[in-house]
């Protein structure tokens, strides 16, 4: 029942903020309040869970067409508590700094954002392939509104950029999911049941590497992440994309594992692609939002070679990556947006000097800045680390590729540091721009707490996602 209660209450919030007709900052701060109350459900969540016994846990099943095998089932595995804990607390603090902007129409804004909320949730807890299919294409409608309405000036080719790729991305998992459905007679992900067709698992491949996005099937990424309002990037870049490594965890291994066996080689290949292209396209885009989104693409790979290194270490490499990467995404889109705000602007040529007279600005960005670029001790160093032990049981070729792609993240990490704080100012960056304001600092500073706390214990997510009794039905 807890699991629905995570799903349900931002779906009714939402409904609450969008009709009830309150002043803007009345219901802003209500979203806000919403959002809180989420992260509070994802607690209790996690005070319940037991992680010595693993497996599928506080569940809900419930008929829903009994003829044909569908039901409404929910549940969360330690991998998807965590993921789903990312979630929250990154639309909290995403949800804050719409709050703190002002955006317009605010009751249909925020209404949007909790939906959004809600589908997320949905995706990282459903254990029935039809509603796992519904929840995962309800994200598509408030993002498209999202974007499209209030996004920059080149929103309506960034929103139909999006649907075409997803869309297409979609109907292919539709068809996957019928015809499993109708081969197997049942569309439950908790009966065992495991299918060798080939072309079912590339129909649900295909989709989770548009929505990740994954190398070559990327081009929606630049417009949208440029386009979308920050706070709706961060959560694209921080969230929505690990649904598609939930997929793959949840779906692709445990119910397609010859499949998967067989083009995991094809997979890794295109991971380590997508890892060392996205890395030299963020070197070298010149904008900061571009620098984060091509980072996100790159990660991405990164993850998916710690999924399909078929390890234990990989896996829980590819977790603790996935909750790490969502907090530092989130952060440093956060921390841009308040750039842009005092200067108009994210094109790296125009900016730099801001650290002098702003030590506060200087600090959040050089301790997000050394987490993301995984020094020694951090917890994306941890979880990159696990990814690199894991690829190594599949060729070490694929563990210089990782090696690489810590080397380049350096890089482009380092510039966006220098971009914002170092150089002479640019023209962009006018004197009396302030320090971060205690209300943006509230906004950063839990995510940057949260990404310490995992620094100094990352086996808090990486021994907790997969215990040895529910490993094992997550490898071929």
């Amino acid at each position: 029942m807890l699991t629905t209660t995570l799903i349900l209450f931002p779906v009714v919030a939402a409904l609450v903020v969008g009709i009830l007709p309150l002043p803007r900052e009345a219901t802003a701060g209500l979203a806000l309040l919403a959002a809180l109350l989420e992260v509070g459900l994802w607690i209790t969540a996690l005070t319940q869970f037991d992680f010595e016994t693993g497996g599928l846990q506080l569940g809900t099943t419930h008929e829903w067409v009994e003829s044909v095998g569908i039901s409404y089932s929910v549940g969360l595995y330690g991998f998807s508590l965590w993921l789903v804990g990312a979630t929250t607390v990154v639309f909290a603090a995403a949800i804050g700094y719409a709050m703190w902007v002002g955006r317009e129409r605010t009751r249909a804004y925020h209404a949007l954002m909790l939906l959004l909320l809600g589908a997320v949730v949905a995706t990282f807890a459903a254990q029935d392939l039809l509603l796992f299919y519904v929840a995962f294409e309800a994200m598509l409608i408030p993002l498209y509104v999202l974007v499209g309405v209030w996004g920059g000036e080149r929103r309506q080719a960034a929103t139909v950029t999006f649907v075409i790729y997803t869309m297409a991305g979609s109907l292919l998992m539709l068809a996957s999911v019928v015809a499993f459905g109708v081969t197997e007679g049942t569309f439950s992900l908790t009966e065992g049941i495991t299918s060798d067709n080939t072309w079912i698992f590339l129909g649900f491949a295909v989709a989770f590497a548009v929505k990740a996005p994954l190398f070559p099937l990327h081009g929606w990424l630049p417009l949208a992440y440029r386009e979308a309002p920050v706070e709706v990037a961060a959560v694209l870049s921080a969230v929505v994309s690990k649904t598609a490594i939930y997929g793959f965890v949840r779906i692709g291994l445990p119910t397609f594992p010859e499949p998967a066996d067989t083009l995991s080689g094809l997979i890794l290949v295109l991971a380590s692609a997508g890892l060392v292209y996205g890395s030299l396209l963020a070197f070298r885009a010149p904008d900061l939002r571009g620098v984060i989104a091509y980072s996100s693409m790159a990660q991405m790979g990164l993850i998916t070679i710690g999924v399909f290194a078929f390890d234990d270490l990989g896996l829980d490499g590819a977790i603790l990556q996935s909750v790490a990467h969502g907090l530092v995404s989130a952060t440093m889109f956060l921390l841009v947006g308040m750039v842009e705000r005092r200067c108009g602007t994210s094109d790296v040529d125009v900016l730099g000097g801001m650290a002098r007279g702003r030590p506060t600005l200087a600090t959040v960005v050089l301790i997000g800045g050394m987490i993301a670029l995984a020094v020694p001790g951090s917890a994306t160093f941890a979880g990159e680390f696990l990814i690199m032990a894991g690829a190594y049981e599949q060729g070490w070729g694929y563990s210089v590729v990782v090696a690489l792609g810590i080397v380049l993240a350096a890089m482009y990490t380092l510039r966006v540091i220098s971009a914002i704080l170092h150089v002479k100012p640019g023209r962009a960056v006018r004197e009396e721009a302030l320090d971060l304001r205690l209300g943006e600092l509230a906004l950063v500073l839990p995510l940057l707490l949260l990404l310490l706390g995992l620094s100094l214990w990352p086996a808090l997510v990486s021994e907790s996602a997969f215990v040895a009794s529910s490993l094992e039905d997550f490898l071929p």
